[in-house]
């Protein structure tokens, strides 16, 4: 092997000539552009260096894999200098001949001129590297044993004897990527599809998904294995470079004619690989992405001549593609409809964004150990598996490190859509893409975008509208109706080049046939071909959340993005229902779609209130669906848009503020809730009347928000006064009227006066079946109110009955997974529970548990309440670490989401509390009830019955600690709140005087202790029934505590 200091020379020379190779070729892109006239030496320079740099990389590899003996490495040596010496000398004086940016057309001609001086220089220049590149393919052809004394004698003989006829070799214009990565079986799969004699094959995907990046390595792959095979590389992108690219094809391998300037180089080219001389070859059209392209006429060298010369007629550049048994064809493309122009559908390969793994595994080659760890992991998926994304990000993350790291560059790309954008308009890292191609991968989807707007403008508004929704599960119905933004669908013959299975149509126009239903999946069909579009199995479409982000930026720079967001907003306003059950399954399916309207506030008034009713509306499912910070955001957005564009006396807004007040109750936040009620209630109070449905249903509202803050009386007021009016102006048995009373039995259970409770329901049961039936809604609701109530008094039995019905007709009428067939489930397990029957509670308890997650959530505040009914299951049998256990998950969880003040939260801390007591942690029990309290204090108050239960439970803790005259001081603060607040009947206040008296039997005290709980029992026997738990457990303590009252008076 050769000596390292002479690999080190090699390897330096080679990168010195591909750097300045590479300064010549953008000047000569650069001069071409700007210059009319330009001799046809210059161009054929520009796509020879581009060949020579990608041969010599290919040596510079292998030079660093020191795979080379001295003699073959200095012999390199030779020709690389001799190279550097040609490409150096046009180096010095190109600049001179390219105009200024603001030149006139004068001195663009003068510049043409001077290059015509230098035009011998650039040919003599250009044949010597030609054959200096013939020196450096013979080496890689050759057996390295022999290769030096070989190069050196070609050397010697250039000027005397050039080869007859060239080596087999590769033209492809890319040197081999060392970070290549094989994505699973696709190359394989490509290799074996190449194999076969006459093939064609396919790479069809979206721009920067990694097409050409396939083709370069297949073709490297096959010239490893087969050198004896030509690898041909054709410029597809326009008609200028493939014909251009066939031209460089008749000059590397020297077609005879080729420089007559009547021969049609396409033909020539076409012959050469039909002919037995070429020997076995694979030609790779690279970004074949307009169907036009193919059909237009190969007549190179006979231009502005139509389609007949000399009375033969021109051919479309796609018949000079050959079936050949020597060889086969590879294209590239974006477009499927383009693809299969030249290919069978079975020989498409798709080719998609990388798998994560692979992702994961480029991103660690670009960036070695920065790219490493799970950031990594995220922005592979953030960047949706791209590889042109990938190696943008690696690039921009590389040349910027250590002050950008790949966390840094994560946290900017979440930033906003205008960083995202910065950051993927990014221009480096990617080297092996043709020089016309760009980088920026939003530009290179931009460009297809344009091409279908200009060739199928219907399509691109279909594009523009999807844009804006989430990228999975879009329906049809939100897309199909355009809202007569571009209604259009272009030519019949723009319809035909889009059609991926287009035949032969007669003369006649079919414009008038096509139906929009045609129309639509043309449309569809045409986005599927560039890959901008799929279709899952339901029906529903897909795209690229970065395409998505790029249609958007392109509608912005064309002025058109308020316009179809407008579009966007009104389609999916008109789709989405209010949040009633019977609409979630319609719900769930747009909801993401909707969500995102939240970014997307429109500018014109119209467009804005259909944006407030969406938002309402998304609210109102929100708010159903237990989602509270989603229902508050949401209805706070909608309530300040309606104001400002309708005013603050609009219906509109009044249903708006109403339910950002539901929004808050269901948070807790009963003050702001009472407030924006009183408020909508005024208002309708004003405009509409007091007497008016929507004033009665605020005053409902209102009333609901008192009881939520335990202010029983008020909320009772308000809920007699709406009976009173309905049953005067809509009637005694209107369903609306039967609705507020419901509402106020439900007031008199919680004050505790169960028998008024039990007469109304009764009463409301039997009308409701009348008018409504047995098992409608209102009716089952009813029905079940009056268990509970029954469960409240220790009625098990009856209870248990009640509860049943409502629960088997509620699964046949409203299904078993409806909401409130849940709830009667939930409540059935109570009632297991408190007569014992454990295992049928648990089992209620936890397919509950499973059918809530399932349809609600596992974090839905009714899955909550059932997990936290399973842990009471659990507390009633002992198992103090499983209720333990699913307690302070339960109370977790109600932090995060609801908040460590909600109610809810503070409920699940008092019932740890308990289980805590219960085994004893005393300490840690009166930590909690300490926090509860004052918690409840605060937010609730000191005399709502919540914080009234606190302290009763904070001094039951201190009895059980023998901290008698605490747990006393407590007991007889909350028995006298309770008396005064709740009466002095209330079953709370009953509950308050039986702790009293136990903790005065705790302290000997047997004579306050038996009257106080005489007092009790005679209380709880007259209003809550001798069969009450309640009365039981009372009558029990009496008996017991006399006879040990009888007992210590006879001790002493």
């Amino acid at each position: 092997m050769a000596e390292a200091v002479v690999i080190v020379g090699l390897v330096a020379s080679i990168a010195s000539l591909v750097e300045l190779s590479a300064k010549v070729v953008s000047r000569l892109h650069d001069f071409i552009s700007k210059t009319s006239e330009v001799p046809e030496s210059f161009r054929s320079l520009s796509t020879r260096l581009p060949l020579l740099m990608a041969t010599v990389q290919h040596i510079q590899s292998q030079a660093k894999d020191g795979r080379f003996p001295d003699d073959v490495t200095k012999a390199l040596q030779v020709v690389v200098d001799d190279t550097s010496k040609q490409v150096s000398e046009i180096q010095t004086f190109l600049p001179k001949l390219l105009p200024s940016d603001g030149a006139s057309k004068l001195e663009r001609a003068l510049k043409a001129l001077k290059s015509l001086a230098r035009e011998d220089t650039v040919r003599r220049a250009l044949e010597k590297i030609s054959e200096n590149n013939q020196i450096l393919i013979l080496h890689q052809t050759t057996r390295h044993d022999d290769t030096g004394d070989r190069i050196l004698e070609a050397l010697s003989k250039l000027s005397v004897t050039p080869p007859t006829r060239p080596c087999p070799s590769l033209t492809i214009p890319f040197g081999r990527d060392p970070d290549f990565i094989n994505r699973g079986a696709i190359l394989e799969q490509l290799h074996r599809k190449c194999a076969v004699p006459a093939s064609r094959t396919a790479l069809v995907g979206l721009g920067g998904v990694g097409k050409s990046q396939l083709a370069i390595e297949l073709g490297y792959r096959i010239r490893e294995h087969s050198p004896e095979t030509w690898v041909l590389w054709v410029h597809a992108g326009s008609t200028a470079r493939l014909e251009q690219s066939f031209r460089d094809i008749a000059d590397y391998i020297e077609i005879p004619g080729r420089q007559d300037p009547k021969a049609n180089v396409f033909q020539l080219v076409h012959n050469w690989l039909r002919g037995g001389q070429s020997g076995r070859w694979l030609l790779i059209l690279d970004n074949v992405d307009s169907t036009g392209l193919l059909s237009e006429v190969g007549d190179a060298g006979q231009r502005g001549q139509g389609t007949h010369v000399d009375g033969v007629r021109r051919q479309p550049i796609s018949a000079y593609l050959p079936q050949s048994q020597n060889g086969s064809i590879l294209v590239t493309s974006r477009s499927q409809a383009a693809a299969l122009k030249l290919v069978e559908e079975k020989d498409i390969v798709a080719v998609h964004p990388m798998a994560s793994s692979h992702a994961l595994a480029l991103f660690e080659k670009k960036l070695g150990p920065l790219g490493q760890g799970d950031d990594t992991a995220e922005l592979a998926a953030a960047l949706e598996y791209m590889p042109l994304t990938i190696v943008q990000a690696a690039a921009y993350i590389s040349q910027r490190a250590p002050r950008c790291s790949v966390q840094r560059y994560l946290e900017d790309f979440r930033k906003s859509d205008r960083k995202k954008t910065s950051l993927l308009n990014y221009e480096g890292g990617q080297l092996r893409r043709d020089w016309q191609a760009q980088n920026s991968i939003i530009i290179t989807w931009q460009i297809s975008f344009e091409y279908i707007r200009q060739s199928w403008p219907s399509a691109a508004d279909l594009l523009s509208l999807m844009s804006f929704f989430d990228r999975q599960g879009i329906p049809e119905a939100l897309v199909r109706k355009q809202a007569e933004i571009g209604n259009g669908h272009g030519s019949q013959e723009q319809r035909d080049e889009h059609n991926s299975r287009g035949g032969e149509e007669d003369n006649k126009d079919n414009t008038s046939e096509h139906s929009e239903d045609d129309g639509f999946e043309d449309d569809v069909q045409t986005l599927k071909n560039y890959s901008f579009l799929s279709v899952g199995t339901d029906g529903t479409f897909e795209m690229h959340a970065l395409v998505q982000l790029a249609m958007r930026k392109w509608l912005e720079a064309n002025g058109k993005l308020e316009q179809w967001k407008q579009c966007y907003i009104k389609n999916l306003s008109a789709e989405f229902p209010t949040g009633e059950y019977e609409n979630w399954i319609s719900c769930q399916a747009l909801f993401p779609h909707a969500k995102l309207a939240v970014t997307q506030r429109p500018q014109a008034e119209g467009s804005l209130r259909e944006w407030a009713s969406l938002l309402h509306n998304i609210a109102w499912y929100s708010w159903r669906k237990g989602s509270i910070t989603e229902a508050v955001d949401l209805s706070e957005m909608a309530m300040e848009a309606r104001k400002k564009i309708l005013g603050q006396e609009h219906e509109e807004t009044l249903s708006s503020m109403g339910m950002v007040g539901l929004a808050y109750s269901l948070g807790g936040r009963w003050k702001e809730a009472e407030e924006l009620q009183v408020q909508v209630m005024e208002i309708r109070k004003r405009v509409l009347g007091e007497e008016h449905p929507d004033t009665l249903m605020s005053i409902a509202n209102l009333a609901s928000i008192y009881s939520d803050q335990g202010r029983w009386k008020e909320a009772e007021d308000l809920q007699v006064q709406i009976i009173e009016v309905r049953k005067r102006v809509l009637g005694k048995e209107h369903p609306d009227t039967l609705y507020i009373i419901a509402n106020l039995t439900l007031t008199y259970r919680n004050q505790g006066r169960w028998k008024e409770a039990e007469e109304l329901q009764v009463q409301i049961i039997e009308i409701q079946k009348r008018v409504l039936g047995k098992e409608h809604p209102d009716t089952l609701d009813s029905i079940a109110n009056l268990a509970s109530t029954y469960r409240n008094q220790g009625r098990w039995k009856e209870a248990e009955e009640l509860y049943m019905q409502v629960m088997e007709t509620g699964k046949r009428m409203l299904g078993k997974e409806h909401p409130k067939t849940l709830i009667s489930m939930n409540n059935l397990a109570l009632i297991y529970k408190h007569q014992g029957r454990w295992k049928e509670a648990e089992e209620l308890d936890m397919r509950v548990i499973e059918i809530g997650k399932r349809m609600l959530g596992k974090e839905h505040p009714n899955t909550l309440t059932s997990v936290a009914n399973l842990a009471s299951t659990y507390w009633f049998q002992g198992r103090w670490k499983e209720a333990e256990e699913l307690e302070v998950q339960v109370m977790e969880t109600r932090k995060r989401v609801l908040g460590e003040e909600h109610p809810d939260t503070l409920i699940s801390m008092a019932n740890l509390a308990t289980t805590y007591s219960k085994q004893g942690r005393w300490k840690e029990a009166e930590e909690l009830e300490v926090q509860v309290m004052e918690t409840r204090k605060r937010v609730l108050g000191e005399e709502h019955p919540d914080t009234l239960l606190s302290i009763a439970n904070l001094g039951s803790t201190y009895r059980n600690q023998g901290r008698w005259k605490e747990a006393e001081e407590l007991e007889v603060r909350v028995m006298e709140t309770r008396k005064r607040v709740l009466g002095e009947e209330h079953p709370d206040t009953l509950t308050s005087m039986a702790n009293m008296a136990f903790t005065l039997k705790s302290q000997i005290r047997y004579e306050e202790a038996i009257s106080l709980m005489e007092n009790c029992f005679e209380l709880q026997n007259r209003i809550l029934g001798p069969e009450h738990p309640g009365t039981e457990s009372s009558l029990q303590a009496l008996h017991e505590w006399k006879s040990e009252a009888d007992e210590h008076e006879h001790s002493h």
